[in-house]
């Protein structure tokens, strides 16, 4: 009897590495198909004369820093990347069930999608990350990255201040009429947010925008993503308002005693 159960357990075994073997090799099949003649320099439209329609949107994770001395913020955060390839589709009954596929980026066309306004000596700071394709063709990419941007701080009210930042996204080389960037429906996402110990952040906004520059007849679309913040108030308070307001008022009270008093010397 035991035997028995000892050849059962073996066959099953064997009937499922069968099946991930065979699940493999459709997947591997349908991979080769999908990049056969595949161009990553070709926009992924049907029609040359129609534009990409890019969908885009930021997941902020954190703001890491805010450096007033040199005018940058860091900020750890993701884009969102969404739009259509026509050519990667598939029909998942006809491939063992594959509802998704991953792709090297350097593989598949993505919009050169910059920030324009970074600080980093690289530029580009962001985690090239892979890219995940459905069967209707639906294309994801979303890269992390911690990016260094520009931005103007005043710190005359300091510590009562203030400062409105902004991340400028668009694309590097195709305008308007090639590339189309458009928000997504969560725009500017907070859901992931972890708050900065030192800074709050009040509002936040997502907007797009449509630039003409002097080189350049066509227009050029771009997704700007500003925030707010305001310093936290508590921890300087106690550490330097109330301690400076302290000394002031000793001060002043030194100045009300007569010269020859002891109270005085002390103060």
């Amino acid at each position: 009897m035991s035997h028995f159960w000892r050849i059962l357990h073996h066959t099953i075994l064997l009937s499922l590495v069968i099946y991930d073997s065979h699940a493999s090799f459709r997947e591997g099949e349908l991979y080769t198909k999908l990049l056969e003649n595949y161009e990553p320099l070709e926009r992924p439209v049907a029609n040359s004369s129609e534009p990409v329609h890019v969908k885009m949107g930021l997941v902020l994770q954190q703001i890491v820093s805010v450096d007033e001395k040199n005018q940058v913020v860091d900020v750890n955060a993701w884009l969102k990347m969404t739009w259509h390839d026509y050519s990667l589709t598939w029909d998942p009954k006809e491939y063992e069930g594959v509802t998704d596929l991953r792709f090297k980026k350097s593989q598949l066309w993505t919009p050169d999608v910059l920030l324009y306004n970074s600080a980093d000596p690289q530029f580009d700071s962001s985690y090239q990350s892979n890219v995940l394709v459905y069967p209707d063709g639906v294309v994801n990419w979303i890269p992390p990255g911690i990016f260094r941007i520009s931005c103007r701080i005043a710190v005359a009210w300091f510590p009562f201040d203030l400062q409105e930042c902004f991340m400028k996204f668009g694309s590097w080389t195709f305008d308007g009429s090639k590339l189309s960037l458009e928000v997504d429906e969560n725009g500017f996402d907070l859901s992931s947010y972890t708050p900065n110990g030192e800074w709050e952040l009040l509002r936040t906004q997502a907007i797009r925008n449509i630039q003409h520059y002097q080189c350049c007849p066509e227009p050029y679309y771009d997704i700007v993503f500003t925030f707010i913040i305001r310093r936290r108030v508590l921890y300087y308070a106690f550490n330097l308002v109330l301690p400076c307001i302290l000394i002031t008022v000793l001060t002043l009270t030194g100045f009300t005693l007569p010269p020859d008093a002891g109270e005085k010397m002390s103060l």
